[in-house]
């Protein structure tokens, strides 16, 4: 059964809906996630060659990726004057430096004597000043030329007109992001409502625990996409929840969904043949026991609680304790559910505490057929504590598994359920007759408004 209108993309299926949810939570919702913002942008199909034709990828080298904010690194990647962070983007590649205490500048990682890249590979790194590996032409950290051997042959080289190529450079929430477009819109402007949004849960408190980068067997966009809805939960991933998650859109460049955890509708299911979860109806007890995942002490639901209070309040504790921060006022549906915003083109941030990621989808190269998915998951910090060293990111092949990474613990086998579809889906858009891909109205609305903001991109 759905909850059914005559208008396109107004349609839900049954039962209790998110903002149903967070209305009986124990703790009120911060008044962001109270907020709906739908909007209904067409149902005509999505061409398959957007992810299988090196013509299209090549026009997204030159007209996306050389034009839109993303972020490079973390500010505590370089907490240190001299300290860098290599960035690479297709065939571009950035230098990004903490020039001063205070002061955070990102070049074109390029000699403007013979063109030499002139730092290697991707990363940290420190050096007191940029210096060539090929004719030992050097610059300061402010981009300044500084000197070149044998300066005599060069009268024609002004200090000016050799100094580093200068990349936009802005932060936001912890994050240093760069724009090779010299005429980009401020990054403010770009990022729409998220300022507002989070300063509720401040991203520039939160440490990178872990960092890992993994090889995924499927153009960038196929990839990303397979992590914008909660659609393929009772079929990927077997589990008793997913159609009621909310959407919504906020503008050309940002949008969101709530995907509540810890409880379901049975009337949700009605759609779905052969699910398992809806009769009988799941007790408070069984869905406490479907967390158990979260390494919950509390095993039963008192009277008159549901799961996702006692869920919440358990975690609250346990995590609390663990990093040594107060969660006494987070409300339930931060301590809990999938929270994700994202920025295009192919960034998500996640504001909750028990799913608190960071991803990111690029072009592995200009292979088509691959992408590179980083993914960060980012603690609360105590208060007055200072940022520590970021880890090294584990770097996983196409064919490694995330449980190899201990530290992911029981999200390891959700990702691996999350993109074990994407080399079938890869081969299938290279495979299929039928020209183009097809999105529901709603639940893959987010995934619409990438595409459409992807045309604007790409307009001469």
């Amino acid at each position: 059964m759905t909850k059914e209108n005559s208008q396109p993309g107004e349609a839900r299926a049954s039962g209790a809906s998110v903002a149903d949810t967070l209305a009986t939570d124990s703790r009120g919702a911060p008044p962001p996630l109270l907020q709906q913002q739908y909007q209904f942008l067409g149902d005509s199909d999505i061409p398959c060659s957007r992810y299988t034709s090196q013509a299209f990828a090549d026009l997204e080298t030159e007209r996306l990726w050389g034009r839109c904010w993303q972020w490079a690194c973390r500010e505590e990647h370089i907490p240190d004057v001299g300290d860098n962070y290599v960035y690479n983007i297709g065939p571009y590649s950035v230098i990004v430096v903490r020039s001063a205490q205070d002061g955070i500048r990102a070049f074109v990682n390029s000699c403007t004597h013979r063109g030499t890249r002139l730092l290697g590979a991707e990363g940290v790194g420190f050096s007191p000043r940029i210096t060539c590996p090929f004719h030992g032409w050097s610059w300061s950290v402010e981009g300044r030329l500084e000197s070149l051997p044998a300066r005599w042959d060069f009268p024609h080289v002004g200090d000016d007109s050799h100094d580093l190529q200068a990349v936009k450079c802005e932060t936001w929430g912890g994050f240093v992001f760069i724009n090779l477009d010299p005429d980009a819109l401020p990054l403010a402007e770009y990022l729409d409502v998220m300022p507002q949004h989070f300063q509720h849960y401040p991203l520039e408190r939160r440490r990178v625990r872990l960092h890992v980068q993994k090889i995924l067997p499927a153009n960038w966009k196929a990839a990303q996409e397979a992590f914008m809805e909660a659609y393929h939960n009772f079929e990927t991933h077997d589990a008793p929840n997913g159609a009621n998650a909310q959407y919504d859109i906020f503008g050309s460049y940002v949008s969101r969904f709530i995907h509540n955890i810890g409880n379901y509708s049975a009337e949700s299911l009605a759609d779905y043949p052969g699910n398992k979860w809806r009769d009988p109806p799941l007790t408070e007890n069984q869905l406490l026991q479907s967390l158990s995942v979260f390494g919950l002490e509390q095993e039963e639901v008192p009277a008159g609680e549901t799961a996702r209070s006692v869920a919440a309040e358990d975690l609250r504790r346990l995590i609390g304790k663990a990093l040594g921060v107060d969660l006494s006022s987070v409300s339930d549906t931060l301590m809990l559910d999938s929270i994700e915003y994202h920025l295009f083109p192919n960034m998500f941030f996640f504001p909750g505490i028990t799913v608190p990621m960071a991803y990111r989808f690029r072009p592995n190269g200009d292979d088509i057929d691959s992408s590179i998915f980083d993914l960060m998951v980012l603690e609360p910090l105590p208060e007055g504590a200072e940022h520590p060293e970021p880890p090294e990111p584990f770097k996983l092949s196409v064919e490694q598994s995330y449980t190899e990474v201990e530290a992911l613990s029981w999200l390891a086998p959700v990702y691996d359920e999350d993109t074990g579809n994407l080399d079938l889906q890869q081969q299938g858009l290279k495979a299929s007759r039928k020209p183009g891909i097809t999105l529901g109205n709603y639940q893959e609305a987010r995934i619409r408004r990438v595409h459409l903001t992807l045309d604007e991109f790409l307009k001469e």
